[in-house]
């Protein structure tokens, strides 16, 4: 846990590596955008993910803890500003130490091709280079990751956590003590989730690497993403699937005509209607929430709301989808996709006949990639499902704590660090003052722009950009966005530009979805899409993972293209090239 102050600091800058300087918002601002709130951060998310990252660390190979700063509590997670932050020296070390990697792979991974990285050569130590360790990690990349069968560690993690979620309690009926007990009694589990998670997502860009590394030694670099393309069984797009099937009960008759009443209010006009059809529908839509009820924007923060949480949430995608033709359903969009991934697999095994070494190799390195592909989703959305077991028993407390007016509202219990929990029991209203004034840092913090790259110890507050004042210049008719490609294919349409989920915004049959960034509760929505835009990611990241399984032309790391892109503009996405051009 978090070191025990009397006070803790607020908003979070946690202390910086002097051995390990270079830190970036690159992944983690797309899983983790907003600010981390105090509870997350000292009894979830960030508490066990930099020990599970540790751990993960040590399992590859690549070092043992000896190396992590002893005076540095978080050397791979820390918080600058409440934002969370990755150790990318950490990274590149390990990409130096994994045989046939190498940091500029792991650049690529993270960053893509965005300006203004310091090179590696600019922080290289004398130590990084270490036979002995490339020897355990190499032996670590044949045998787990190369020759690995299944996913044992992760159906066991996920009969685990349904296990959990199976035997959760009347949390209503819990005493305010037991509701802190369940809080904190997940930790070593959470620390063993995101260790898999962890190793998973090292594994899944290894595989991807080698992927890339023998489609470019054939002089057929274009065929690295279509060869991890439409693998199938990735659980990140198994909401799409459920959403899909609710959509398509809702185009018609009775249900259709409580969505054309417009989604507020409708999760109450469905369950307070009788008429058959509405209630079979409700039937499903139940049992999709009693699915995927963890899921949700920002899933990974206890303050999130999520489907389970506030159906209108999924009710808002169901309607988007309603409006899609029966040819665009995932499970065709997906069979597309593997078919094209199937002919790439052939070219590249023609290309490769006669070089039985290179023909191993390369049938390795393919079944790497799809089997970490899958376990990373599945470890993802296994540490999410447990994350939700937190969220339950914190909401439970800040409901009584609003209604006992301890608390504005029940949100602001997240504003409670975890060594403060006790306190809080023996005195909540002592708190009052406390929760108000940090939560009111917390939403401020939302307007802060923290910087993509950290090198040493981060600016203060003061000399972060403010969202609220940037100015943007909107992008000319013929002028092109160069990205990173995260699925093949060119599509042209009409841009709509979304800054979440739930945005407002319009969004129909052909349109081009243009984001900030992805998560989970974002899947549903490119079903309805034709193309993806991202302002960040890497091939690694999830808008691209999820393109490539529902069949849509991707690029991210299109810098600022929610800015520059007018929204209803036409523009075309080379998902291949990885361009973006205004088209008028």
């Amino acid at each position: 846990m978090r070191e025990q102050t009397s006070m803790p600091d607020w908003p979070i800058f946690d202390a910086t590596s002097k051995t390990f300087p270079l830190y970036s918002r690159a992944n983690v601002g797309e899983i983790f955008p907003d600010p981390i709130s105090p509870l997350n951060a000292s009894v979830g998310f960030q508490e066990y993910l930099e020990p599970g990252w540790r751990d993960a660390f040590v399992a590859c190979g690549v070092w043992d803890h000896d190396v992590y700063d002893t005076g540095v509590s978080r050397n791979v997670l820390p918080a600058f500003g409440s934002y969370l932050y990755i150790n990318m020296s950490l990274m590149r070390l390990f990409g130096v130490r994994v045989p046939g990697m190498g940091a500029e792979a792991v650049d690529l991974q993270y960053f893509g091709d965005m300006p203004g990285i310091p090179s590696y050569e600019s922080e290289k130590r004398d130590f990084d280079e270490d036979p002995a360790f490339s020897e355990k990690a190499g032996a670590w990349l044949m045998n787990e990751v190369l020759l690995a069968q299944g996913l044992p560690a992760y159906d066991a993690d996920r009969a685990e956590v349904l296990a959990i979620r199976a035997d959760r309690p009347d949390i209503a009926a819990l005493s305010d003590a037991d509701l802190v007990a369940r809080l904190r009694s997940f930790g070593d589990v959470q620390r063993r989730f995101f260790q898999h998670h962890i190793e998973s997502s090292l594994k899944s860009g290894v595989g991807l690497g080698a992927v890339a590394q023998v489609a470019a030694a054939v002089g057929r670099p274009e065929l690295g993403l279509t060869l991890v393309s439409g693998i199938g069984d990735v659980d990140s797009a198994g909401p799409s699937n459920g959403m899909w099937s609710l959509s398509r009960l809702a185009r018609s008759g009775p249900v259709a005509a409580l969505f054309d009443a417009g989604v507020s209010g409708l999760y109450e006009r469905i369950t307070a209607s009788d008429d058959a059809a509405v209630v079979a529908f409700r039937a499903q839509l139940d049992a999709f929430l009693a699915e995927w009820d963890f899921r949700g924007p920002g899933e990974w923060e206890l303050r999130s709301k999520t489907w389970g949480l506030a159906p209108e949430l999924a009710l808002h995608t169901v309607d988007r989808m309603r409006t899609v033709g029966d040819d665009e359903a995932p499970a065709v969009k997906n069979a597309a996709r593997a078919a094209e991934r199937e002919a790439a697999t052939a070219t590249m095994r023609e290309l490769l006949a006669g070089n039985a070494e290179a023909a191993g190799q390369f049938e390795a390195a393919l079944h790497a990639a799809a089997l970490w592909l899958r376990g990373r989703e599945r470890s993802r959305t296994t540490s999410a499902m447990l994350v939700h077991e937190l969220r339950l028993p914190a909401l439970e407390l800040g409901r009584r704590g609003a209604a006992a007016g301890h608390l504005d509202t029940p949100e602001q219990i997240y504003m409670v660090f975890a060594e403060e929990l006790d306190a809080y029991l023996a005195d909540p209203g002592s708190f009052t003052a406390t929760v108000r004034e940090r939560e009111q840092v917390y939403l401020d913090l939302f307007d802060h722009e923290p910087p993509f790259v950290v090198i040493g110890d981060p600016p203060p507050l003061s000399e972060w950009k403010r969202r609220s004042a940037r100015t943007r210049t909107a992008a000319q008719t013929g002028e092109v966005i160069q990205g990173v490609s995260g699925c093949t294919g060119v599509t042209r349409g009409r841009a709509r530009i979304f800054t979440d989920p739930d945005d407002d915004a319009e969004l129909e049959p052909g349109d081009i979805l243009v984001a900030p960034i992805t998560d989970p509760s974002w899947t549903p929505l490119f079903v309805a899409a034709s193309a993806v835009v991202v302002d960040v990611g890497a091939p690694f990241s999830h808008a691209a993972i999820v393109s490539r399984e529902l069949g849509i032309p991707c690029v991210v790391s299109a810098t600022d293209a929610t800015g520059r892109i007018p929204d209803g503009a036409t523009i075309e996405v080379d998902g291949t090239a990885a361009t973006v051009t205004i088209i008028g």
